[in-house]
């Protein structure tokens, strides 16, 4: 959940960004936010960012897709409704791939939606953004008021030195 206390630093590079984020977390602050218009890559592991779990719940139910795809493919072309087709086997596994394939693809991609929207289910969308300008051609770095090291003159100083285009504080 976000505090609206603290200070807004604005950036017109990425590569800005990333060095701020580096410096403040070099200085022992942990209760920041970086906001980008689009994904820069790095900007994860300055922030010191762990791994997501959910790529790999997303795997999960993709392999668990194909596997019951497959299985009830098997089970009704062999137990439910056998037909032989000239000798061929029951269970021909090169027929069964587009369906497989198309259940792996649904159930990974459904999950994954649905999961995402739970995650994130206690937002409020009435809440107005930090700077119109984040969302189209500004880096914002965000530190909460409420971070034990808050101090604005060391943090002004900090994000001066780091190229901040424009600095305010949010109350």
């Amino acid at each position: 959940m976000r505090n609206d206390k603290g200070l807004l630093a604005l950036f017109e590079h990425p590569d800005d960004l990333i060095s701020a984020v580096k410096k403040i977390r070099s200085h022992h602050f942990t209760k920041f936010d970086a906001y980008t218009p689009f994904a820069v890559h790095g900007l994860d592991h300055a922030m010191g960012l762990k791994r997501s779990w959910v790529p790999y719940v997303t795997i999960a139910i993709a392999l668990m897709g194909a596997g019951l795809g497959f299985l009830f493919q098997a089970w009704a072309l062999s137990t439910s409704w056998p037909v032989n087709v000239g000798g061929k086997p029951m269970v021909g596994w090169p027929a069964f791939i587009p369906v497989t394939f198309e259940l792996t693809i649904l159930t990974s991609g459904v999950s994954t939606s649905l999961l995402l929207f739970g995650l994130c289910w206690p937002f409020d969308f009435r809440k107005p953004s930090l700077d119109p300008r984040l969302t189209n051609d500004r880096f914002g770095l965000f530190i909460e008021e409420r971070d034990a090291k808050f101090d604005e003159e060391l943090l002004t100083k900090l994000l001066k030195e780091t190229h901040a285009e424009e600095i305010k504080k949010i109350i």
